[in-house]
């Protein structure tokens, strides 16, 4: 029916976290999906209708250039001998969009976008790009290359489809969002809550590292006893790390953890706390939802739908860290609406982020 290409599958990003998801929750009677992959930190991974196809690669784009070239010549058999129909490809990284067949129709799936990533995408900069101008608009020409050649684009969030659509894209563009793996991310009522706020994610400037100790300090402010941790690593953690040593008895920073850790972290957590300026759509917000954590963060319409204010969460003015502080504080203190967002946030996720449902809304795109 479909390949599927995608270079790193057994990494812990949300790319590969997302295609996991979505290959685990395939109905019985799916057609045979083909999975082409790197080998790298490969694992043994078995799903009912996929076969996975390896080609060797390391994490370098001389490398994946030629990963790339190898992924086109067996994309290719696979057409010719008329075991798929059309390809799926998943954006970033953009140089497997450069080489795929234009015969083969494509369907993409655009998890981000460099308008995005950037900062350009919103008015205001909330933060300063690690690309240059020039760096941007070669990956923004790339973008539009493989926009051109798709036949239908699929969208995490309403914000990612107004992304598209400054590319002047005019091809059908579905939503449909990231989900949660409701088996794994499972709370539990017999585990005492010794962490008030949790953080997490990776910890850089776009991922608002900055805001989120400016937070931190003004919650050790207004609530000295606070517990607060911070799971994650990234380019920006040093400083972190740095502002945040005079506060160790408040705020406990772990670096890295494995994938398979952070269900204990939500499940000892209170509330989800996010300065993210931007998402396609959030997995670590998504897996502390269906463990019944209310989240807080700012208000980016990729929050929106997922964080439903006075329901599931709080979203907040970005960068208004003393209304962030002061709300996290008021839901910390008030047991009952505590209890009441933590109610409706699994089955929020449960109804709108199950991936058995949506599994079934990717396949209906590929066979259209």
């Amino acid at each position: 029916m479909i390949a599927i290409v995608y270079p790193q599958f057994y990494g812990v990003g949300g790319i590969a976290r997302y295609l996991d998801s979505f290959l685990s929750n395939l109905p019985n009677n799916s057609p045979t999906i083909y999975l082409i992959t790197g080998d790298e930190h490969q694992v043994e991974r078995h799903y009912a209708s996929v076969q996975i196809i390896h080609i060797p690669f390391t994490s370098s784009r001389f490398n994946l250039l030629f990963w790339t070239l190898a992924a086109r010549r067996i994309v290719r058999k696979l057409y010719a001998e008329q075991k798929i129909k059309a390809v799926n490809l998943h954006i970033p990284p953009l140089i497997p969009g450069l080489f795929l067949p234009k015969q083969i129709p494509l369907i993409l799936t655009a998890h981000t976008t460099y308008i995005g990533m950037s900062g350009k995408f919103y008015d205001k900069p909330y933060f300063l790009s690690q690309w240059n101008d020039v760096e941007i608009a070669i990956k923004r020409w790339i973008e539009k290359r493989i926009f051109k050649q798709a036949a239908k684009i699929i969208a995490l969030t309403e914000q990612g489809k107004q992304e598209l659509l400054t590319y002047a894209i005019n091809k059908p563009i579905a939503i449909i969002p990231n989900g949660a793996d409701l088996v794994a991310f499972k709370p539990s009522q017999n585990i005492e809550k010794t962490v008030d706020v949790l953080f997490c994610g990776r910890i850089e400037h776009r991922k608002g590292s900055r805001a989120m100790v400016q937070v931190c300090k003004n919650l050790i402010q207004q609530k000295s006893n606070i517990r607060i941790v911070i799971v994650g690593y990234g380019d920006d953690d040093v400083w972190v790390s740095e502002q945040l040593a005079p506060y160790s008895q408040q705020v406990k920073l772990t670096g890295k953890v494995n994938f398979s850790d952070m269900q204990a972290y939500y499940q000892a957590s209170k509330l989800y706390v996010s300065t993210s300026y931007y998402e396609g759509l959030p997995g670590t917000c998504l897996e502390a939802t269906a463990m019944g954590l209310p989240t807080i963060a700012w208000d980016f319409l990729f929050y929106r739908g997922l964080v439903l204010p006075d329901k599931t969460g709080y979203l907040i003015a970005p960068n208004d860290y003393a209304a962030m502080a002061q709300k996290i504080v008021a839901v910390l203190n008030d047991m009952h609406t505590h209890a009441r967002l933590a109610t409706n946030t699994r089955a929020h996720v449960e109804a709108h982020y199950n991936w058995a449902d949506l599994s079934q809304q990717i396949l209906q795109v590929f066979s259209r």
